[in-house]
Formats: structure tokens, C-alpha cells, sequence
């Protein structure tokens, strides 16, 4: 092997050991890579880096200002060099506005779709957060996405998990009818449609609505069966989770 070969060889193999710290510049959602700027010696660098990473032990949605850390070392077809083991750091855009949700959690940005999930992105500092959308939630529709929207932000103690809460969500109408039931604590007629050691499950409104409730249940009628009728009573409700429980 030529000499001037062996020593790009080994300076690449070094590379591959040495921990970076470098910012992400660009990212792309829809193809799950984003491009890092990085230096070494002084010389300002630029490496792509794969988003989709199932080796990646905590899956946070990178943005761009994110300061994060990796190894370079060629691809697996060996053509070029990439990033790996990468792990977000910090960043200052993203604790700017955790800060703000702490007092004033109210904030723009655009509804955006990536690989069939919804993300917002806020209208400063470009940042996307997944959307929680709520099973009972009219999708929004394809008028809608680019659109400016209000959000909120959830999970601040934990960066990796933030979402955007939308302040407009539109609810199918049996979501409604579980709310004004909770909230006067009637009786709802439950239909059993499968029981498991886990759980007994449940559909309430036709079966648009659906619960679960445990075999060890009290107030729960004896060798019950799919296709049976309870009454339940709903004991806890929010956008993403309705609780109910066995009434006489």
C-alpha cells in the first residue's frame, strides 16, 4: 500500500475513535439525516449523520442549533465519511423556550407532517416538536398543514420528550358526549368487545370510544362475555385518556 494511502487510512480509522462536538446546520425530517458543522485543528468541517439510528438509545427530535456529540468514520459502503454516535448536547434556542413555557407557555408556529406524523414548527426559531394528537382528534386537514397554529409545550423536564400541545382541536362528536359525561358522572351503557387476563375491553358511544377496565374490577357482574353490556362510570378524562369504572 502507497504511503500517502496508509496514512489517510489511519487518520481516518483515529477519526472514527475521536469524540466531536459540532453543531447541527440543516436537517432533514422526511429522509432522517441532518448535516453537522464541526472543527478539528482549526479547520471548520461539515458531515452528514443519520437521524433514524435504531442503535440510537434515546430518540430525540434533533434542530438545527443543536450542539451534540459523535464519531466520524466512513459509511458502510466506504465512499465517505459519517456521523455516528450521535448524542444531543444542549441547546440555547430550545432552553430559551423551555424558559418562556414557564411563565407563558404560549407560542406560533406551523403544523407540518412528516412520515405521518404531526409536528409544529415555532415561528422563531424553526424548532419542531411532535404534536400530541388525541385518538378521538378530527386529523387535520391538508388546508390546514403550513398553516400558523397556537401550541403549547409539554414535558419540560425532559428535553428528548417535549411535544406541542395545540390550543384549536377539533373532537369527533362521541369524544363530547364522553365529556359531558364525565363531567355530570352519569351512567354510560359499555359494550364488552374483548376480555384478556389483562383487562376486560371496552367500547362506549357505538365504539368510537373505547376503555379498559380490570377482571378484578369491583361492581363487575359475574362470567361476563364478549358482546355483554355494563354500566361504567368515567372516573378520569383529558384529550389522550379516558378512565371509566363498573357501577351498579
Amino acid at each position: 500500500m502507497p504511503a500517502i494511502l496508509y496514512r489517510i487510512l489511519i487518520k481516518k480509522l483515529i477519526m472514527s475513535n475521536t469524540l466531536l462536538t459540532g453543531n447541527v446546520s440543516f436537517v432533514n425530517h422526511e429522509k432522517k439525516y441532518i448535516i453537522i458543522e464541526y472543527e478539528v485543528n482549526g479547520k471548520k468541517k461539515v458531515v452528514n449523520g443519520s437521524t433514524g439510528d435504531k442503535l440510537q438509545k434515546t430518540k430525540h427530535v434533533f434542530h438545527i442549533g443543536d450542539t451534540v456529540s459523535f464519531t466520524v468514520g466512513l459509511s458502510g459502503r466506504g465512499d465517505k465519511m459519517v456521523a455516528s454516535d450521535i448524542k444531543f448536547l444542549y441547546n440555547n434556542a430550545l432552553d430559551v423556550l423551555i424558559n418562556k413555557a414557564k411563565t407563558e407557555n404560549n407560542f406560533i408556529g406551523y403544523l407540518k407532517i412528516v412520515d405521518d406524523k404531526y409536528y409544529v414548527k415555532e415561528i422563531e426559531s424553526y424548532l419542531f416538536f411532535p404534536a400530541t394528537i388525541s385518538p378521538w382528534q378530527l386529523k387535520p386537514t391538508d388546508e390546514e398543514l403550513n398553516e400558523a397554529v397556537t401550541f403549547a409545550l409539554d414535558n419540560l423536564e425532559k428535553k428528548e420528550k417535549i411535544t406541542a400541545s395545540l390550543f384549536t382541536q377539533k373532537f369527533i362528536p362521541e369524544y363530547y358526549s364522553a365529556e359531558r359525561a364525565f363531567k355530570k358522572q352519569e351512567p354510560i351503557h359499555a359494550e364488552i368487545y374483548k376480555i384478556t387476563e389483562y383487562g376486560i375491553y371496552l367500547n362506549l358511544f357505538g365504539n368510537k370510544v373505547q376503555a379498559k377496565i380490570s377482571p378484578a374490577a369491583e361492581n363487575l357482574p359475574e362470567n361476563l362475555k364478549v358482546g355483554d353490556k355494563i354500566h361504567v362510570r368515567i372516573s378520569y378524562f383529558s384529550k389522550m385518556k379516558i378512565v371509566v369504572e363498573p357501577v351498579l
